[in-house]
């Protein structure tokens, strides 16, 4: 298995807010590929379910999962079909999406959080495509502003946009909000 980067600074520092919406259900990481964030929610003690369309990055999620003693459930399914998340509305603590556009989902994932329940979103902006690295498809990258208003239904908690300080920058929108109780 190859190394997994660290779980993304955004989860990092928003851990104790997915914890404080985990008793609500279950945390949902969308398009969770090989795991990173699913781990790190699971280190953390939560009931964490990763979802992705790819077999075998949930079989490298739950071999790793199954090596550090940590219990998760993997889901396989596209969530770019019209089908949506395949989970009882209002059913998720919280939802993690990270690295992943796929704009006709919004609706989906707001109806699958729970009353209180926190969404952690962290993808690219159209400043990506400048870079010389990642993606620069246009319909994955998000253009200035427009994280909060796909998720217009929820409270905005924490947003950033802009350019990564890393030694490899990244431009991303980061978003925690939460889904309102009443």
């Amino acid at each position: 298995m190859r190394p997994l980067p660290a779980a993304s600074a955004l989860l990092v520092e928003h851990l104790e807010r997915v914890g404080q919406a985990a008793h609500l259900g279950p945390v949902l990481d969308v398009a969770c590929g090989r795991g990173r964030h699913c781990l790190e929610a699971a280190r953390a003690g939560f009931r964490v379910v990763g979802m992705d369309r790819s077999e075998e990055s949930l079989r490298e999620l739950r071999e790793r999962a199954a090596l550090a003693g940590l219990a998760l459930s993997t889901v396989r399914t596209d969530l770019e079909t019209a089908a949506g998340i395949p989970v009882r509305p209002g059913s998720c603590g919280a939802i993690l999406v990270f690295r992943f556009l796929f704009r006709e989902l919004a609706p989906a994932i707001v109806a699958s959080l729970a009353p209180g329940g926190v969404l952690v979103y962290e993808t690219f902006t159209v400043g990506q495509a400048e870079l010389p690295y990642g993606p620069n498809n246009p319909d994955f990258l998000l253009g200035a502003g427009e994280l909060p208003s796909l998720f217009e239904n929820l409270d905005v908690e924490f947003f950033w946009e802009g350019d990564t300080d890393a030694e490899r920058p990244e431009a991303l929108a980061r978003l925690v909000a939460s889904r309102p109780v009443h």
